[in-house]
């Protein structure tokens, strides 16, 4: 090396200084973390500057935090409070995803170990007559992580364009025509009851083809439902809810009618955890 390069160190000196092995060097190398300062063409070796034992290290910890490549990147590339604030974002996800994972861990331990009765004596199962009602419909083939960001959404949409439609006529639900999930996509069917058929349909025209909108009559039906609380409408505490109702169906004689579906009738963002928001239902049908 020329003189210009005297201040380089060789990987193997520079990976004691950073307390890391020669091959964690090469591999942040390849995944485009951590380039070396010079590289010799003939020989291939790599020699690195003592400025960057910094991020090497900084690179290594993040990893051992299962940090995406991508997001690591980012952090290692931005200045001290900024990169500050994507590693608290990051870990907020961490955490929000853990506890997700902690309440399905317990939730499969109950069904695994046959605790029914701990798990679905908690709600009480009733049922209601609901008669037809014309229904503006917003679907999307949707995961379960996009599901609650979209209904907020799409409920938004319709309950603003009942207006055009004489106006919400009963509380909005939301249709399961098959199961949503990490792996299955739906669809799902958000649905506003509207007073006036003709201006809904006349609204559903002007939307267009190829818009995923449309307007239906609801058939009457008899409901099987149980009430839950915000709390509860999180993934899985909702699936013990529609269990539930499944469980019951079948020591009263009766089988579902038609596809499951959530009801909104609270205020949604002004209700607290406790606060009863939604009813888990099932059109119903005797054997």
């Amino acid at each position: 090396m020329t003189s210009v390069h005297e201040d380089l160190l060789t990987i193997g000196a520079f990976a004691a200084r950073a307390r890391l092995s020669a091959k964690a060097l090469r591999l942040y190398d390849r995944l485009g973390l951590l380039a070396p300062a010079y590289v010799d063409e003939s020989s291939g070796y790599r020699y690195y500057r003592a400025a960057q034992v910094e991020r090497a290290r900084l690179v290594a910890l993040l990893r051992r935090l299962d940090m995406p490549l991508a997001r690591i990147a980012e952090v290692a590339g931005a200045e001290g409070g900024e990169a500050a604030r994507l590693l608290g974002a990051y870990w907020a996800d961490v955490e929000a995803r853990l506890a997700g994972q902690r309440t399905l861990a317990e939730y499969l331990r109950g069904r695994l170990s046959g605790r029914s009765e701990e798990m679905y004596g908690k709600f009480a199962v009733e049922t209601v007559d609901v008669p037809a009602r014309v229904v503006i419909t917003e679907s999307r083939h949707t995961l379960a992580d996009e599901l609650p960001a979209w209904i907020g959404a799409s409920l938004g949409r319709l309950e603003a364009a009942a207006r055009e439609c004489g106006g919400v006529a009963a509380a909005p639900f939301v249709v399961y025509h098959a199961e949503v999930s990490t792996e299955s996509d739906g669809p799902a069917e958000a649905c506003v009851p509207v007073a006036d058929e003709a201006a809904a349909r006349a609204w559903a025209a002007r939307q267009g083809r190829g818009r995923e909108t449309g307007v239906r009559v609801e058939p009457a039906a008899r409901l099987a439902y149980v009430r839950i609380t915000k709390a509860q409408v999180a993934h899985p505490q909702i699936l013990a809810a529609f269990e539930a109702v499944e469980e019951w169906l079948g020591r009263e004689g009766l089988e579902p009618a038609g596809p499951c579906r959530e009801i909104y009738f609270a205020d949604w963002t002004a209700a607290g955890p406790e606060d009863p928001v939604c009813d888990v239902a099932f059109p119903v049908r005797a054997r």
